[in-house]
């Protein structure tokens, strides 16, 4: 080991590996190497292995690193700003380049380039928290489209690709993250009206990444079957998900009597969650709103488990 590392983490402190920074932090092992790698904005040491260990100071400078990205400062820009004084104000967001990342994506799905798709969703994922990701490009970008695809010629044709290729995308790190996950078991479904799967794709890789174990239909249920598939999935909550306004019926009466069914919280996830929840006030449903990383935050006191 190097003396100024000597000098910066002494001897008997404890150090850490990638994984337990991963679980300390919620920044994956593939970011945290990426942020290493291309940025140097961490230097863990490594042992005679070659394995990554991290001590305190360098998780508090990956909290510090989240602060700023959480402001809207691009992964690029975040190594000045740690190294200047506590002190200095945060840059105004709009300076950040995620308003140029939404316009690619968005420039990429309407000339249904897969390529560079894929391309703008493996470098935001590998450089950023997942929530960050949600809050700042794909929930806006999803936002953005929908307004646009009212009318549009080839608006069914890009929003199939969109979702085809998040289906693929997050269905693989559902699947992955399955295996390990010991925690609460969340079921996953869209509202009859629903045009499509984006919503509740979007809500279950939140969910995912705050430790649930995710069950995900790509089709909604008869809310008659709903109280089975909790049953036999030994599920803490049913989340329903829609990019519509839904039928009074179903929001005003159908729903509520689900809720009132069931020993597990049900909750209303995306637009429908803004547009109804009004009318919801009294019924047992809760409304988790249409951002993903906080609709899941706000699960967390009501799940068993």
């Amino acid at each position: 080991m190097r003396m100024r590392d000597k000098a910066i983490h002494p001897a008997d402190a404890p150090l850490y590996p990638i994984r337990e920074v991963s679980r300390l932090t919620g920044v994956n092992p593939v970011t945290l190497r990426a942020w290493e790698r291309r940025y140097g904005l961490i230097r863990p040491q490594r042992t005679p292995k070659g394995h990554r260990l991290y001590a305190r100071d360098d998780i508090e400078r990956i909290e510090r690193i989240l602060q700023w990205l959480n402001r809207g400062v691009p992964v690029s820009q975040v190594r000045e700003l740690l190294d200047q004084p506590r002190v200095v104000e945060t840059p105004d967001p709009v300076a950040g380049d995620w308003p140029s990342q939404r316009q690619h994506l968005i420039a990429a799905v309407e000339s249904l380039d897969l390529l560079r798709l894929d391309a703008l969703f493996n470098q935001c994922m590998a450089l950023y928290p997942v929530d960050t990701c949600l809050r700042e490009l794909f929930k806006p970008v999803v936002d953005e489209l929908e307004e646009r695809w009212h009318d549009q010629l080839g608006a069914t044709l890009q929003r199939r690709t969109l979702e085809a290729f998040l289906r693929t995308r997050i269905g693989i790190r559902l699947y992955h993250a399955n295996l390990t996950s010991r925690g609460s078991v969340v079921l996953i479904s869209r509202l009859p009206e629903d045009q499509g799967t984006l919503w509740d794709l979007l809500v279950a890789l939140a969910a995912s990444q705050h430790g649930y174990q995710v069950h995900l239909f790509d089709a909604p249920l008869p809310f008659s079957e709903l109280p089975l598939a909790v049953e036999r999935f030994k599920a803490s909550a049913l989340l329903l998900c829609s990019g519509q306004a839904e039928r009074t019926d179903l929001i005003r009466r159908q729903l509520p009597r689900l809720a009132e069914q069931l020993d597990v919280p049900v909750g209303l996830c995306g637009p429908v969650a803004r547009i109804r929840q009004s009318e919801l006030q009294d019924s047992r449903v809760v409304i988790l709103g249409d951002d993903p990383p906080q609709a899941i935050a706000g699960l967390a006191s009501l799940v068993k488990g």
